[in-house]
């Protein structure tokens, strides 16, 4: 069972909503309101209220608004988060971050600019 440990917290896979495992290939546009873990490739629009959680092995092409955001893989796109954005030391993002709390871990790729509001709104 994959566990991602999140600063503070571990986040196991068997408490996480959905799962879009590694044989998953998806496009489009993403919408839901509960925890979403990724470990696949997706290409599109992320648009929630959950949590959104990004494994090391997936890799997503997208514009991403969620409550907070988790990332161990690849993204390549913008990161508007509620709450908080945090990029592991395996991460690697190109693109704009906004969200009032940024946690970067060392080792982890940044290509962008990051805007710490109170809101993760524009």
């Amino acid at each position: 069972m994959a566990e991602l440990e999140i600063h503070e917290k571990r986040v196991y896979e068997k408490n996480i909503s959905t799962v879009l495992t590694e044989e998953i290939h998806f496009s489009g546009e993403l919408n839901f309101s509960r925890d979403l873990m990724i470990k696949g490739e997706f290409y599109g629009a992320i648009k929630a209220t959950g949590n959104l959680y990004i494994e090391e092995s997936a890799y997503v092409e997208a514009e991403i608004t969620a409550g907070a955001v988790y990332v161990k893989g690849r993204v390549k796109g913008n990161i508007i988060a509620d709450t908080r954005v945090e990029l592991h030391g395996t991460a690697e993002v190109t693109g704009d971050i906004t969200a009032p709390q940024i946690v970067m871990d060392t080792g982890c790729r940044f290509d962008g600019t990051s805007r710490m509001n109170r809101r993760g709104g524009i």
